[in-house]
């Protein structure tokens, strides 16, 4: 736990300062909102770390700005999900390497759910896939934790609010290792 908590304290205190392209939020005011909302809905600590760090893969890339204006997906999730997986349970790591799939569910079974969505996310859903067919759609709801993975990807987007009174990133980066702690 000493190195992870290390290695989780100091990319948000690397990196957590990154905007999102477009979102008027940073990498680490997103993830705080995103844990946030997880907690307000009752979800278990696991599914709370999952929400706080499920843009993790972005913090790990090695790339600069936003990838999908390039036109690159940076298969963000898979790298975070993995990263987690060596850290966390499957309840933490699952949720995280599902959230684009679950994305494209939704835009697949919720035909307004696509109007709902940054232009980011927008331009990064036609590079991770687009939407899901009748049969892919099944397929990801006989998952496990494809229902935790839903519910993150809809905090993920409302988790962009950049009027919200935020603590300070030392409070921030404090509460989340808290709940790592938790988790472990």
């Amino acid at each position: 736990m000493q190195i992870s908590s290390c290695i989780l304290a100091n990319l948000y205190q690397e990196k957590g300062d990154l905007h999102y392209e477009g979102e008027g939020v940073t990498q680490l005011t997103h993830a705080w909102q995103c844990g946030q909302l997880a907690k307000a809905q009752g979800a278990s600590p696991q599914l709370q770390l999952a929400a706080w760090l499920h843009d993790i893969g972005h913090l790990l890339s090695q790339k600069e700005g936003t990838p999908t204006i390039y036109g690159h997906d940076d298969r963000h999730e898979h790298v975070g999900g993995n990263y987690l997986l060596s850290i966390f349970s499957e309840e933490v790591s699952q949720p995280v390497l599902m959230h684009v799939l679950a994305k494209r569910y939704l835009v697949t079974t919720y035909p307004d759910y696509r109007n709902s969505l940054s232009a980011d996310s927008i331009r990064s859903l036609e590079l991770q896939g687009g939407e899901m067919s009748e049969n892919e759609c099944s397929q990801f709801m006989a998952l496990p934790y494809a229902k935790d993975a839903v519910l993150l990807r809809t905090w993920d987007d409302c988790a962009k609010n950049p009027d919200l009174k935020t603590p300070t990133k030392a409070e921030l980066i404090a509460e989340l290792l808290n709940l790592a702690k938790e988790c472990q």
